[in-house]
């Protein structure tokens, strides 16, 4: 039997976490390990219970959830970040995808994407809806002319791949669609970070994004 998926909420709000708490505790596949009420104390917890996900507030006393992502990135690179957060601000949206968070929820968002997300995130997959991917493309400038670097910097199979990923798609229902193998996804994402100077589909995404790799 599978275990299950270990996790840590970070929020500053006590009627958040017991929400949060409650609707996590209906999933066999889920473990709530631990509670934060801010960035500082989610590292401290993290570092102690090894939570293999964390539901991270942006706007916390102390210690912001982003500065929290950018330091759990250096410590522990293997524990997965969604934000779920009231502010949909598209400057945030864009540091936490640099930052390499895995999802980005607002906190109106339904219980059943919340839970997709933290299942993605588990599996090393990424999960935004078509909505933040919208707005993210939206509010970057387009360069004023390709230039010859970003038209060669991926080859039409790696492109392919950008956008699925760019799209929410994951490795699995990239190679069915493609007719090749997950492992072939893999070493493209892999070649596609050497690329771009990143090392997560998020942080892929936001530069590819900025340098108007991917289509409006």
């Amino acid at each position: 039997m599978t275990s299950p998926i270990r996790i840590l909420i970070a929020d500053d709000h006590l009627i958040i976490r017991q929400g949060l708490r409650l609707i996590l505790e209906t999933e066999p596949d889920f473990e709530l390990v631990g509670e934060a009420a801010d960035g500082l104390a989610a590292l401290r917890l993290a570092a102690e219970l090894q939570p293999q996900v964390i539901l991270m507030d942006l706007r916390m006393p102390g210690m912001d959830g982003l500065t929290a992502l950018e330091r759990l990135r250096q410590a522990q690179p293997q524990t997965a970040v969604v934000i779920l957060t009231t502010y949909n601000e598209d400057d945030l949206l864009l540091r936490a995808l640099r930052l390499g968070a895995r999802g980005y929820l607002l906190k109106d968002t339904g219980r059943e994407t919340v839970f997709h997300a933290i299942r993605a995130a588990a599996g090393g997959e990424m999960l935004f809806s078509a909505e933040v991917i919208g707005r993210l493309l939206s509010k970057i400038e387009a360069p004023a002319a390709p230039s010859a670097a970003n038209s060669e910097v991926l080859t039409q199979r790696e492109q392919e791949v950008l956008e699925a990923v760019a799209r929410g798609e994951r490795s699995k229902e990239i190679a069915l669609r493609l007719g090749i193998s997950e492992r072939t996804i893999k070493a493209h994402l892999a070649s596609i970070y050497n690329k771009l100077g990143v090392d997560s589909r998020a942080a892929a995404i936001a530069t590819a994004a900025q340098r108007g790799l991917l289509k409006r």
